[in-house]
C-alpha cells in the first residue's frame, strides 16, 4: 500500500448481508494481522449500520487471537441500541470458527454544548525539521539491526516523523512518552468525516506502545520484547481533515507484569485535539530465544 486510496480499498468490506461483512488483509512488516486494521474495519462495519447520520464518538475494542494473514476476517454487526441520542453497535470478528476481536462502537446525534480542550505541546518540533521513516531507512538503513531495517522497509500509506527515537546503536532509557507527526499520502480531499475516523483509528494503533519501552530502552527493544496489542479504547471530538501533518503526542503511566498502559493524543497543527486513545499492551521480554 501507497496511498490513502490503497488503504480505502483495504478498509472498505465486502457486504455479505444486512450486518455482516468480509475483510482482507495486508501486512505492516509483521506475520500476523495488524491490530489497526482490524479497529478500522470493524468500524467500518459499524458505521454501515448506521442509517440516522450519528456520528461515532467512542469505541473501546479486546484484541483475543492473532490474525492470520492468509484468511479473510469475518465481522458480525449486533444493533445493541438506538435510542433518542445515541446508537450503540457490538462488532465480533472470526477468521474460520475462531473470535479474534469484539469491539463496541457508540454513534452520537450532533449537538451543540459546551466546549474546552487540553493545549498541545508548543516546544515539539515540527515536521518540516525531522526525518521520516522513509528518510531513516534511505540514510542509515545499513547500519540498523535487519527486524528494524525490514520493517521501515515496507511501504506505508502514511508518512510517519517522530520528534526522537531509540538509537539501536547507542542504546540509553528514554522518558515515557513518544511524540510523532504523520501524514496521508495521495488526495485526501473528498474524504467524509466517517472514513477520516476509520483511517485515524488504523493510524491509531501505530507507535502508541513505544511510549512503554521508552523508560526501558536501554535493554529492551523490538527485537528483544513481544509486543502486542491487548485493547484498545478511542474517543473522536472534533471534525479534521488529512491535507497537514497531525501530531500523535503518547505517554505511559505505567509498564508492570509484562503489560504496559499507554495514553495518546491526537491534535492538529494548529493544535485542534481531534481524538485521544488508551491502550494497553503486552510487553513481554523474550527469554532464552522464547
Amino acid at each position: 500500500m501507497t496511498t490513502v486510496n490503497d488503504l480505502l480499498d483495504l478498509l472498505v468490506l465486502e457486504k455479505i448481508s444486512e450486518n455482516e461483512f468480509n475483510g482482507v488483509s495486508k501486512t505492516i512488516g509483521s506475520p500476523i494481522v495488524f491490530g489497526g486494521q482490524v479497529l478500522a474495519q470493524a468500524l467500518n462495519a459499524a458505521s454501515r449500520t448506521i442509517t440516522n447520520q450519528r456520528v461515532l464518538h467512542s469505541m473501546h475494542a479486546y484484541f483475543l487471537e492473532a490474525g492470520d494473514l492468509e484468511l479473510p476476517i469475518t465481522y458480525n454487526v449486533s444493533l445493541v441500541r438506538d435510542g433518542g441520542s445515541f446508537s450503540v453497535r457490538r462488532v465480533t470478528a472470526h477468521q474460520k470458527d475462531i473470535t479474534i476481536f469484539i469491539l463496541s462502537a457508540s454513534f452520537h446525534k450532533q449537538e451543540e454544548g459546551y466546549n474546552h480542550q487540553i493545549e498541545i505541546n508548543s516546544n515539539i518540533k515540527k515536521p518540516e525539521e525531522l526525518l521520516s521513516w522513509t528518510d531513516l531507512y534511505e540514510e542509515f538503513g545499513d547500519f540498523l539491526p535487519k527486524g528494524l531495517k525490514s520493517f521501515l522497509a515496507i511501504e506505508r500509506p502514511v508518512e510517519f516523523k517522530p520528534t526522537a527515537f531509540a538509537n539501536p546503536m547507542d542504546p540509553k532509557d528514554l522518558p515515557p512518552s513518544h511524540n510523532v507527526w504523520f501524514k496521508l499520502k495521495g488526495d485526501v480531499k473528498e474524504l467524509d468525516l466517517v472514513t477520516k475516523q476509520q483511517i485515524l483509528t488504523y493510524i491509531s494503533d501505530y507507535n502508541i506502545l513505544t511510549s512503554t519501552l521508552n523508560p526501558h530502552a536501554s535493554k529492551a527493544h523490538w527485537g528483544n520484547t513481544l509486543t502486542a496489542s491487548l485493547d484498545h479504547s478511542m474517543w473522536f471530538f472534533r471534525d479534521f481533515d488529512f491535507s497537514d501533518w497531525l501530531l500523535y503526542a503518547t505517554e505511559s503511566p505505567s509498564t508492570s507484569n509484562a503489560r504496559g498502559l499507554a495514553r495518546g493524543h491526537i491534535f492538529t497543527r494548529d493544535g485542534k485535539l481531534i481524538a485521544t486513545v488508551a491502550q494497553e499492551g503486552l510487553i513481554r521480554p523474550i527469554k532464552n530465544g522464547k
